[in-house]
């Protein structure tokens, strides 16, 4: 049985409380690595483009408040 498939079985034996601690930990760690990868892609100049179209678009008046 390879790693995952022993925490895959693990977590199906979780009691309903202890899973849904498990689900918010679980979130909170999906939450942190898409910081880390908005960082990582802003830090390499991956969203400039974007970055500038929405200001362009911004200076430009194309947008509206929220």
């Amino acid at each position: 049985m390879t790693e995952l498939e022993q925490i895959e079985d693990r977590v199906l034996k979780l009691s309903p409380e202890d899973f849904e601690e498990f689900q918010k930990w679980f979130r909170e760690q999906e939450w942190r690595e898409w910081d880390r990868q908005i960082e990582r892609d802003s830090d390499s100049g991956k969203l400039k483009a974007v970055t500038d179209k929405v200001l362009d678009d911004h200076a430009a008046g194309r947008t509206s408040p929220i």
